[in-house]
């Protein structure tokens, strides 16, 4: 069993890092003063780079490569911001993977390469005001009108929303007799930003994640082709097998944070001086940095072994629901300490140490939370699911 990396993915590591390191810093710090999401421009130089086809097939104009080497490019973003890093983490490993995994081959010809190229962003419309972590609630409905489908109801938590171009919408699809009850009535379809009947409430204010635009998305009417069916009715459970690489990806941007976290630490604490001496001298301050390290790199391993043991293309439940949770809990933790270790300046808004707390506190709540995790987590180990409704 190897651990290291090959010269190829430390290569595109290095790549990756060298970028963000010199472009994105600035960007990081406006995007977060002005709460915006990253320009189509920039997008645009993300694509030209090769940022945002890491792991897309080559026929569409990605590089055809691993989960694990798309992992190591989102981490290096998400050490400068998880605003910057949005548009890598969607493009490999959030929905545009749902229509590679799962699309048509007309409709992944057509969204793929645009969005290799930076030209368009794909989100996902999945919450609902009364559907959330119990998704199968959702009443979004979608109905088979000839050569079309058309779509009513609304989305709430929507990453993206207003900003993206494409949304792949939950729905819940009809039969003759109305509409198809429980998990068996699901699937999702593409909707274009523009279509006619799609309108978007105003935008939330957050904790965090600023420079990531959340909105809720209401649906009156829509229409789109058949085309753009994704997952038809009794798809469910495909469209959650998709949701290990997404748990992989959110589990990355939190170890993003944690390892921008611990390396800030580290220069902080060998630059700053108490008592005549710089501050890791004191015992109480190299417990807090070894209590990081072990942290941040224990989360590393997990998810590098879900992303490597990837089957049929996607990594597994529990290896990526473990991945998830203890990476969730991880950048909680080791952001926390963070602030502490620097003190007022890690409080400072100067820095951005605090923004990585905040920031860092939501991906146990998106894409699944921990608590959820946990349920997915024993499910595995026990060999059945648990029925939440009885």
């Amino acid at each position: 069993m190897d651990f290291g990396l090959s010269e190829q993915q430390a290569g595109l590591q290095a790549a990756a890092r060298k970028f963000a390191r010199a472009e994105l810093p600035d960007l990081a710090r406006r995007l977060e003063r002005e709460d915006q999401p990253v320009s189509h421009e920039m997008l645009r130089r993300f694509g030209e780079l090769g940022f945002l086809g890491i792991n897309l097939p080559e026929e569409y104009g990605g590089m055809g490569l691993g989960h694990l080497e798309a992992l190591l490019v989102l981490e290096e973003f998400a050490q400068i911001s998880v605003a910057v890093a949005f548009p890598v983490f969607e493009a490999l490993t959030g929905p545009v993977r749902t229509i590679a995994q799962f699309g048509s081959d007309a409709l992944k010809a057509r969204i793929i390469p645009e969005v290799i190229r930076g030209e368009k962003i794909v989100a996902v419309a999945m919450s609902e005001p009364d559907a959330g972590t119990a998704l199968t609630d959702l009443t979004t409905s979608a109905r088979i009108d000839g050569d079309e489908i058309a779509i009513n109801g609304t989305k709430r938590w929507s990453s993206g929303a207003g900003h993206s171009d494409y949304y792949i919408t939950y729905c819940r699809f009809s039969d003759a007799t109305g509409p198809i009850s429980g998990a068996k009535g699901i699937g999702a379809v593409l909707v274009e930003k523009d279509a006619a009947g799609i309108s978007f409430g105003q935008r939330e204010e957050m904790m965090g994640f600023r420079g990531i635009p959340s909105a809720d998305i209401f649906l009156d009417n829509v229409r789109v082709p058949k085309g753009n069916l994704i997952v038809g009715a009794g798809g469910f459970s495909q469209l959650m097998s998709a949701f290990g690489l997404e748990r992989c990806g959110n589990a990355t941007m939190g170890l993003g944070l944690a390892a921008a976290a611990l390396e800030d630490a580290l220069a902080y604490t060998q630059e700053r001086t108490a008592f005549g001496k710089p501050i890791v001298e004191f015992q109480a301050v190299q417990m807090m940095l070894a209590e990081m390290a072990m942290q941040v790199d224990a989360a590393r391993l997990l998810i590098w072994r879900a992303a490597v043991n990837s089957a049929d293309g996607l990594p597994s439940i529990y290896e990526s629901s473990v991945a998830k949770c203890f990476s969730n809990e991880m950048v909680r933790n080791v952001t926390q300490l963070g602030v502490q270790v620097m003190g007022g300046y890690g409080y400072s808004k100067q820095y951005p140490m605090e923004q990585r707390l905040r920031d860092g506190f939501a991906w146990g709540i998106a894409g699944g939370t921990t608590d959820v995790q946990k349920t997915n987590i024993a499910a595995a180990l026990v060999g059945r699911r648990f029925d939440q409704r009885r």
